[in-house]
């Protein structure tokens, strides 16, 4: 088992930043490919961003170019940083683990998440 704990959401205006954390526990996080998901109100939830047990990552287009994620293997912690945040950015977001899968389709571990509201 691994247990996944999201902080550093918040309210930011547009064009902020903030950086999310997720500490994982359990099981050899590097073992896991890590990735960061979202849900806005009345959606689906998304595929932001991952980042693999070899330092590969992927990132949404919605997001390329304004986000990025990082892992602290020594920290068992993952990380997002938001930049030039956009109203349509509000969501909670969610850290997922995966042993085996990359990408939009990770999946096998959830945290509880943690809310992003951007305002204008």
């Amino acid at each position: 088992q691994v247990q996944l704990v999201e902080s550093g959401g918040g309210l930011v205006q547009a064009g902020g930043s903030l950086r999310l954390s997720c500490a994982a526990s359990g099981r050899t996080f590097s073992s896991f490919a890590m990735g960061w998901f979202r849900q806005a109100a009345g959606k689906e939830r998304e595929f932001v961003a991952a980042i693999s047990r070899t330092y590969i990552t992927a990132y949404a287009d919605s997001v390329k170019g304004r986000v990025s994620i990082s892992r602290d293997n020594a920290k068992n912690t993952v990380y997002l940083e938001m930049n030039s945040l956009k109203p349509e950015d509000t969501a909670t977001y969610y850290c997922a683990a995966d042993y085996a899968r990359f990408g939009g389709r990770m999946g096998d571990y959830w945290g509880q998440g943690t809310q992003v509201t951007v305002s204008s």
